[in-house]
This record gives C-alpha cells, structure tokens and sequence, in this order.
C-alpha cells in the first residue's frame, strides 16, 4: 500500500484547510482502517482521527471533534481531514496511515503498516 499525504500549508488562525490521503496498491473497498496523525516539533505522533473505510464512519480525537471531520471519495481510494477554525496548536506535520483490518485500537500509532510522508501545516498570523 502506498499513501500520498497533501493539502498541507500556510494559513492563519480561524482558517480550513483540507487534507487528502491517497491510497494505492491495494483494494481499499476491504475492512481497512485509516488514520491521521499528526507531529509538533518536540512533541510525540497523536492521534487526530481514524476512518472505517467500509462503514464509512469516523473515529475524531474527542479534543478535535466539531472542527475536524473525515470522509472519502471511493472512486479515487482517497480520505479526506477537513480542519477548521485552525489554531497555532494544530500547527504540525500530518501524517497518514493505513492498516489491512480495522481494530478498535484504532488511535495506537503502532498499530498501521503503512505510512504516507506527512504533509505540514502552520497556522500562524
């Protein structure tokens, strides 16, 4: 499985910004499980959220939830992390990953396979 992480940038407090995960080299229709994480510098991976590909349900760090939502566009095996109403502290390098089954451990880092590149997003004034 290969993932593509982009949509990162420059933006400033109280703005959107929309990040994709592009999946390939496997059936992404299966039980897989995807998650976001993201990396301040100094700081440890933490979890952001997770995403059941074949409910098509979310999982949102509850200190995140109501300003980041995930989805989908099956016909391109990509997930989406819409974030809004960006703060300095979401300042970090996001990443995402990726797991052949879905676990209820959904927010461990240890448990995906694969990884994407990280894509770093700044919110600053």
């Amino acid at each position: 499985v290969q993932l593509q992480a982009s949509g990162g940038g420059l933006v400033q407090p109280g703005d959107s910004l929309r990040l994709s995960c592009a999946a390939s080299g496997r059936d992404f229709t299966s039980n897989y499980a995807l998650g976001w994480f993201r990396q301040a510098p100094g700081k440890e991976r933490e979890f952001v959220a997770a995403f059941r590909w074949a409910l098509n349900r979310e999982y949102v760090a509850d200190s995140l939830k109501g300003r980041f939502t995930v989805s989908r566009d099956n016909a391109k095996s990509t997930v989406f992390l819409q974030m809004n109403s960006l703060k300095a502290e979401d300042t970090a390098v996001y990443y995402c990953a990726a797991r052949a089954r879905w676990s209820l451990d959904y927010s461990n880092v240890r448990i995906y396979d694969y990884w994407g590149q990280g894509t770093l997003v700044t919110v600053s004034s």
